[in-house]
């Protein structure tokens, strides 16, 4: 045999095996990650909802459900993790915050794709510092468009009032648009998806759905099953469906460019549903219907805010045709702050210095090729008033004392409880202490990376 040839093929099996269970890609995929904001886990038709979710259902059908996949209780936090591949309370953040969240030397996902060759754009809520000077530019997006704080009245787009209440930007100048900020943040993603050319992209869209105050145009209103009563609940179902519809529209643009098979779509969301009152005072008055707001996480235990996992464990997809088995699931606990080592693996692209990522490249499991091993998915709730570890099957979740009461531990097993109604923090007292010294390592380098005071 010429051993040229030998040596070429074995070298081309190589990179076949490479490419399969490492996510080396020879053609960087494009990535569109889109992320709805408090949705809760049976908000969507494929965990039981009442509302038909057909757009997430084609995704679903064509791609890969996680169906164990942790993010923060609340919002900034999840965004900080995805941004950066680690826990947000390196940063210290911990809390929905206008606050520059990041040092402005963070390598950001979309910073390290940039240097991977990739055009980066943002369209949605930013929330990760709310002053024009703290935004998306300034850390890695080529391109941003909509809010800088956090979610915003639907249709005059005003964030809470104070200073951060005039928000609405295009590339960190404000703007005035008229709309429904569901349709703007699809429209400016549809239109940016059909001016790319050859090089790759990553598209990340943060839509405000179906975050309070929500109020939505008679179209979708109209689509409402007859059984949903109730203004606020008829609502908040309306704005389910017009979430579906724009994560529908921006599917079609990708299809419409000819980047089907080129382009990895994951959707998720950024904690799980709230029950919070609709008509929120601290929003500019716009006629909001007056009622809570009808997040649903059932079977799961809490909702936004709740270190349970109805606070966050969040329905989650991903599709890319021809590289994922459509229609299968993978088991795997997965965090947030896995998709930043994942992306940077598929692009082929490692950062040239260690940026101390708690997530890991988890493309292997998400393909049903490899598991992974156990490790400590390690997180924090609002103003850390509780640490939370998953390892295993194990969920430790762990109270810090005060001077009036003592530290409080519950531990769950969330294979046979997942809806945590048995603490079995008594009963295996070795597990415990086993996942608390496992929770205090991961707990170790919190606030590493807090932006500086007085910048």
């Amino acid at each position: 045999m010429n051993l040229s040839r030998f040596f070429s093929a074995l070298a081309g099996a190589a990179f076949v095996w490479l490419a399969a269970t490492e996510g080396f890609a020879a053609e960087k995929p494009n990535f569109v990650f889109i992320l709805a904001d408090d949705l809760g886990w049976a908000d969507v038709d494929f965990h039981g909802g009442n509302v038909p979710t057909p757009n997430l259902d084609r995704l679903r059908r064509e791609g890969v459900e996680l169906t164990q996949h942790y993010v923060a209780p609340v919002c900034s936090p999840t965004r900080t993790g995805f941004m950066t591949g680690r826990a947000w309370s390196r940063f210290g953040v911990t809390a929905p915050q206008n606050d520059r969240a990041l040092p402005f030397d963070t390598v950001t996902i979309a910073r390290a794709l940039k240097e991977a060759g990739y055009e980066t754009c943002l369209t949605g809520k930013w929330h990760l510092g709310s002053k024009p000077e703290w935004g998306p530019n300034h850390f890695g997006f080529d391109h941003s468009y909509g809010s800088l704080a956090g979610g915003v009245g639907p249709w005059n787009h005003f964030y809470k009032k104070g200073p951060y209440s005039t928000t609405w930007h295009r590339n960190e100048e404000l703007v005035t648009e008229e709309g429904h900020v569901t349709d703007l943040i699809a429209n400016e993603a549809v239109t940016w998806i059909a001016g790319r050319g050859e090089k790759p992209f990553f598209l990340y869209v943060p839509f405000t759905a179906v975050h309070l105050p929500v109020k939505e145009p008679e179209p979708f209103l109209g689509k409402v099953p007859a059984a949903i009563a109730g203004d606020v609940p008829r609502h908040y179902a309306a704005c389910i469906l017009h979430l579906d519809d724009a994560v529908g529209r921006i599917v079609a643009a990708v299809e419409q460019a000819g980047k089907t098979g080129d382009t990895v779509i994951v959707f998720t969301s950024d904690n799980g549903g709230s029950t919070a009152e609709n008509n929120d005072t601290k929003y500019p008055e716009d006629d909001y219907p007056s009622g809570r707001l009808t997040g649903n996480n059932l079977p799961l235990r809490g909702q936004k805010g709740d270190p349970y996992e109805g606070g966050t464990r969040v329905p989650a997809l991903v599709r890319w045709p021809g590289h994922l088995k459509p229609g299968t699931a993978c088991d795997s606990p997965l965090h947030i702050s896995d998709w930043m080592p994942t992306f940077c693996a598929l692009a082929g692209h490692t950062p040239a210095r260690d940026l101390k990522w708690d997530g890991q490249n988890v493309w292997g499991a998400i393909r049903g090729e490899s598991a992974l091993p156990e490790r400590s998915l390690y997180s924090v709730a609002p103003g850390f008033r509780a640490r939370i570890l998953r390892r295993g099957d194990w969920k430790l979740i762990l109270f810090p004392g005060t001077d009036a009461k003592p530290e409080k531990a519950e531990l769950y097993n969330i294979a046979a409880d997942p809806g945590e109604t048995a603490d079995l923090a008594a009963s295996e007292p070795e597990k415990l202490a086993d996942m608390k010294a496992n929770l205090e390592a991961a707990a170790r380098t919190d606030r590493d990376s807090v932006v500086p005071r007085g910048e």
